[in-house]
């Protein structure tokens, strides 16, 4: 097939852009509040350098990653290939303002090294995601399908799906119409009027109830005026020098490890839904989206996002991609995105992005063999924790407190297993992904690689990479060194031992084939 043959856009890609645009949209209105709320730039740097730097990132990746699916296309001879989903990484966005930037806003005054101190993080975030690509192609080999989407689903069904639903319900006058318009597109397969996407639909019901019962819901205030994207590489050359850059490399370390991993297992979830994308060029893309928004003044890295299959399951294909990554440039580099907010609330698009949690989590089981079931569910358990302990933060702060002014005091409330939470929390994308490998293992009889999976999480505990955490003034952090975590890298070893016993004893399956899998990672 030519690639000049095959449309931009088609219908299904006006729904994946109001997706996938209102989700960056959501990002980009916290970047603003929070940035001047809580670390107090001023509008200059917010709309004049943050935000013209993240437009950048996100839409050289979007464009990357649109041509991306084209090529497929073309290369495979088929028209149904979707691009993978790209914006602002929402994790990092938390753990750069709170863990990065407020502890130097606080112990500095100054906005200005607060800033400094986001773009050093980014930057190396995104280093570590670009030198991961190389050594990513492994992991995606040896990790059980099983695994990888576990992980991915878990994340869907707290940080997407529970999320999205509890803002439904709070507000349901709004929220539900737009919920009932996506059910009855893409469970019931209803046809609108003229063929109008559900996606559009969903919006302007959604806006038009909330303006008629409640009035426009009002956005963040941002001066509306073209702001180019300015180099900063001075200042970041500045930063390698700087204490500020090595004394948060707690943070921006396992958040470069848990993008890379992250983006691995949304790779893997393409492929589930029929779309196999190169490894080591979408994962280099993916770390270059965030040097690029460093090198151009953005605290924020990149990454894909998770619901590929809900975007194929929409009918969005590569124009999607286009819309969202031009859309977003458009209203970072004029400053407007409080504008649109002031028309557009949440509300009205939140069921779309229920409905890719959903899709998810529907296919960790559906697209990995039915045996695995179990190991799938363990490993949703860990994004359970952090999504616990997100919200228990959240209260804490609402109550004007935090885990390091409460102390002990904290840990020893009956029945919240606090301590537990956090351990399980720290890493919890590697640790889900370990967590269900094992048991994907086990269940296959492979003790020797269970085995192996248990002696690595060992290791990544013993370094602090997962489960290792200190309170500090300024939140919780993952130390990295030496003994980090002894407790927990010992009760692997003794995973690790007991399986390789019995593995020795004759109760494993020898060789590269279990129950009539074919070797490889997937083990299907």
């Amino acid at each position: 097939m030519n690639d000049s043959r095959l449309p931009w856009i088609v219908k299904g890609d006006i729904d994946g852009f109001f997706g996938l645009w209102m989700d960056n949209l959501v990002q980009l209105l916290l970047i603003a509040s929070l940035l001047k709320g809580v670390l107090g730039f001023s509008d200059s740097l917010i709309f004049g350098q943050v935000l013209p730097g993240a437009a950048l990132s996100i839409l050289g990746g979007n464009l990357f990653y649109a041509c991306q699916a084209r090529r497929l296309a073309e290369r495979e001879g088929r028209e149904d290939v979707t691009a993978l989903p790209y914006g602002i990484n929402t994790v990092s966005l938390f753990a750069f303002v709170f863990f990065v930037m407020l502890p130097v806003k606080i112990a500095t005054g100054s906005a200005e090294a607060a800033w400094r101190a986001g773009i050093a993080a980014c930057l190396v975030s995104g280093l570590i995601e670009t030198g991961g690509s190389f050594v990513a192609g492994w992991v995606r080999r040896a990790a059980p399908r099983a695994a990888l989407l576990a992980a991915l689903a878990g994340i869907a069904v707290t940080f997407i799906s529970m999320d999205f639903a509890l803002k439904i319900w709070e507000r349901p006058l709004v929220a539900m119409a737009p919920l009932a318009i996506i059910f009855l597109q893409y469970f019931a397969k209803i046809r609108f009027p003229l063929g109008l996407p559900g996606g559009l639909v969903a919006v302007v019901a959604g806006a038009a109830v909330s303006a008629g019962i409640y009035g426009f819901p009002g956005g963040v205030p941002s001066p509306v005026g073209v702001a180019l994207p300015v180099p900063v590489v001075g200042v970041l050359a500045g930063m390698v020098s700087s204490p500020l850059l090595w004394d948060f490399l707690a943070i921006s370390v396992p958040m470069g490890l848990m993008t890379l991993v992250g983006s691995l297992m949304n790779l893997e979830s393409a492929e589930a839904a029929g779309d196999r994308f190169d490894t080591r060029s979408s994962l280099a893309v993916n770390g270059a989206g965030s040097i690029l928004a460093a090198v151009f003044g953005s605290c924020f890295p990149t990454t894909l996002y998770i619901g590929h299959p809900g975007w194929k399951g929409l009918g969005a294909r590569s124009g999607y991609a286009v819309l969202n990554g031009v859309a977003v440039a458009i209203l970072c580099l004029t400053g407007s995105i409080g504008a649109l907010a002031s028309i557009v609330p949440e509300e009205a698009v939140i069921a779309i992005l229920l409905w890719i949690g959903i899709i998810m989590v529907g296919q960790a089981f559906s697209a990995t063999p039915a045996r695995h079931a179990p190991a799938v569910a363990l490993g949703f358990i860990p994004a359970v924790a952090a999504w616990g302990l997100l919200m228990s933060q959240a209260a804490f702060r609402t109550a004007g407190t935090s885990l390091h002014k409460l102390g002990a005091s904290a840990f020893g409330v009956p029945g919240s297993h606090l301590g537990g939470m956090i351990t399980l929390e720290r890493g919890f994308i590697f640790s889900s992904l370990i967590l269900a490998a094992m048991a994907a293992a086990l269940i296959d009889r492979r003790l020797l690689r269970a085995a192996g999976w248990a002696g690595a999480a060992a290791l990544l505990a013993w370094f602090g990479v997962i489960h290792a955490w200190e309170i500090t003034p300024g939140g919780l952090i993952s130390p990295f060194g030496w003994a980090k975590a002894p407790a927990v890298a010992g009760g692997y070893l003794v995973m690790a031992a007991l399986f390789s016993l019995f593995a020795l004893g004759g109760h494993g399956v020898s060789g590269e084939a279990a129950r009539g899998d074919p070797a490889g990672g997937d083990g299907e």
